[in-house]
């Protein structure tokens, strides 16, 4: 049995297990039959997002004792690290908080994770990272220049990464770029929990769901189809399992890889609208509004790297379906949540 072998028959650690991503990676660990341990400090996740049987560990990944005791206990050889601050325009007003939660605390995160013994860690990137690009499809090989400090956060932990990969052999990375992440697991396991959200789809789905009276469209003058900012969405299923099949990528062909994770269709702010009132039936009361800072008009994936690479298939290639799920588990939250994950 080799080492990459053994490694997969220890639990995952997932940093940020209670939170919205996180908790979708939680549950395609286990249906891939994996073993799971959570570090999460709270302060976005909630205990209720992650499964009854597995160890939820509420702590900062800045606490070195912390993340390398349970490195140890548990003899963690994987890491995949959601861990963080995701707000484009909270970090335009506040940076300093985006890169200590984003950087400083990831580089404890990092040298403690590689000191530990370590071996295999998956980072939560951004297509923030891109800025705005001069073309319409962006690729791995795109240029990279941010235009707000969570761009930046995110980029100065991926280079972090790669010259901890360079410095110390044996020690695997992947950096997966997420474009716009919406939806919800079509079980009803988990969704988005979090509150005051600014996603465009789950702000959609609480109008829809009559939680909020109505919305703004941040910016209607940008130089798109309609006028309103074009983005890429990925099912957050989807997402997750990308992150369970990159893990077993990273394995075979380490030491490095770094993904696009979308499905390389643009949908305007307007079409996402549209979409929500279709699925929920009722039209959307909207206020057009001035552009919000650090927004890029139009941001789409070319993901065929990570498909023709580590042979990842998307399940839900839709913006309806992305939709439903997102607006479904909207309705959800008004019953009393379920432990029985």
């Amino acid at each position: 049995m080799g080492k990459g072998t053994k490694a997969m028959t220890k639990p995952v650690l997932v940093t940020g297990g209670a939170g919205y991503i996180g908790s979708h990676a939680v549950l395609a660990l286990r249906d891939a039959g994996r073993a799971v341990v959570v570090i999460d400090d709270l302060s976005n996740g909630v205990r209720e997002a992650v499964p009854g049987d597995v160890e939820l560990i509420v702590g900062d990944i800045a606490d070195k004792a912390l993340v390398s005791d349970s490195i140890r206990r548990h003899d963690i050889r994987e890491i995949m690290h959601f861990a963080g601050s995701v707000r484009v325009e909270e970090s335009v007003a506040d940076p300093l908080k985006y890169y200590d939660n984003n950087t400083a605390k990831s580089r404890i995160l990092i040298d403690e994770a590689r000191k530990s013994g370590v071996t295999h860690f998956i980072f939560s990137s951004t297509a923030a990272t891109y800025g705005i690009p001069k073309i319409t499809c962006v690729t791995e090989e795109t240029e990279t220049l941010p235009i707000n400090p969570y761009g930046w956060s995110k980029l100065m932990t991926e280079q972090m990464l790669r010259d901890t990969v360079a410095a110390h052999p044996g020690f695997n990375v992947a950096i997966l770029r997420y474009f716009n992440v919406a939806g919800a697991d079509p079980k009803g396991r988990t969704g988005q929990r979090t509150k005051n959200a600014t996603h465009l789809i789950k702000v959609a789905s609480e109008v829809a769901a009559g939680k909020r009276p109505g919305m703004e469209i941040f910016g209607t003058d940008y130089e798109t189809k309609d006028g309103t900012c074009v983005r890429d969405y990925i099912h957050v299923s989807d997402l997750a399992r990308a992150h369970v099949d990159v893990l077993a990528w990273l394995h075979k062909n380490g030491p490095m890889g770094l993904f696009n994770c979308g499905y390389g269709t643009g949908y305007s702010v307007r079409e996402v609208l549209a979409a929500v009132s279709k699925v929920s039936g009722s039209q959307l009361q909207t206020t057009d509004a001035a552009r919000r800072a650090g927004d890029p008009p139009s941001l789409i994936s070319n993901a065929s790297l990570i498909r023709e690479t580590v042979g990842w298939t998307p399940n839900f290639d839709d913006l309806e379906t992305i939709v439903r799920t997102a607006y479904i588990w909207e309705k959800s939250l008004d019953q009393a949540p379920a432990r029985s994950i």
